[in-house]
């Protein structure tokens, strides 16, 4: 197993003030970070790779997608830029020394019809992910595509629509990623929900119902972590959490109070509550 953490719970890019951040996180024995690719400069994740490597830390990457990017807009403009803006973001990952991105880049966050999604904005979603996998093989970095809760996007919102999502595209640098906060939310049986997208999954966010310390809220965590041993998954579990430091991530996750007492301590936490849960059962 390798264990992350998503650094978006401190900025949402890249900057040398992140360096003590990311010295820290090593520190506490952390296999890697969790990179925002919103700022699409490959000469900046050039020099973070080196950063990185340097430090002894890997990288997964995520990003998303909008409203003048959206790879399922009904607008042919609008999805060519969807795939530029893919291809770009895929060229920093592979300048970073990224593998794997994560995030909702099936369609734009934020953004909603009023109805649910329609057989064209699927054929649309699948021809437009199908356009990028054959740049993200080139690039040497696996999509992982994110569902997301019904209150942050309309098209893919469940294991079963990422599935059928991520099938359809039928592309070996495209699968998904398991989000435990979404899950909460959106799956009625969680062990089925894993069980189903195990043959896709390459990285499972590890998110408190409220976005806080894992295992200080509901999230059924036994059944999660028992129904992943049981898949036999042994990736990365990535630690996302939200805070109050930055104004654009707060309006995009709804976190309007402090939900803990640190972000020391919430990493700290975070990787002993993994660690103990893996070793109890993968053995």
């Amino acid at each position: 197993m390798k264990y992350g953490l998503n650094l978006l719970l401190w900025t949402d890019r890249m900057h040398d003030g992140m360096v003590p951040v990311v010295e820290r996180i090593k520190k506490l024995g952390y296999d890697g970070i969790e990179i925002p690719i919103f700022e699409l400069d490959e000469s900046l994740y050039n020099g973070w790779s080196k950063k990185l490597d340097a430090i002894g830390l890997e990288r997964t990457a995520v990003t998303v997608r909008g409203p003048g990017d959206n790879p399922i807009s009904p607008s042919s403009s609008v999805r060519a830029a969807a795939v530029d803006a893919m291809k770009k973001t895929l060229d920093c990952c592979h300048a970073a020394g990224v593998k794997v991105l994560v995030g909702p880049t099936h369609s734009a966050i934020g953004e909603f019809t009023g109805k649910g999604p329609t057989p064209d904005e699927f054929k649309w979603g699948v021809d437009t992910m199908r356009t990028v996998a054959e740049h993200a093989a080139q690039a040497g970095v696996t999509i992982a595509t994110e569902y997301l809760n019904r209150f942050e996007n309309y098209f893919l919102t469940s294991v079963a629509q990422t599935v059928a999502f991520v099938q359809a595209v039928d592309h070996p640098n495209v699968r998904m990623m398991y989000d435990t906060f979404h899950a909460n939310i959106e799956e009625k049986n969680l062990a089925a929900a894993i069980e189903a997208a195990a043959p896709w999954t390459v990285l499972v966010h590890i998110s408190e119902n409220d976005r806080s310390i894992p295992g200080t809220g509901h999230v059924h965590w036994d059944e999660t972590f028992d129904a992943l041993h049981t898949a036999g998954y042994d990736g990365w579990m990535v630690v996302e959490a939200f805070g109050l430091a930055l104004p654009n991530i707060v309006a995009a996750t709804k976190i309007w109070r402090k939900m803990f007492p640190s972000e020391d301590q919430l990493a700290t936490d975070s990787l002993a509550f993994m660690k103990a849960n893996v070793a109890r059962r993968w053995r």
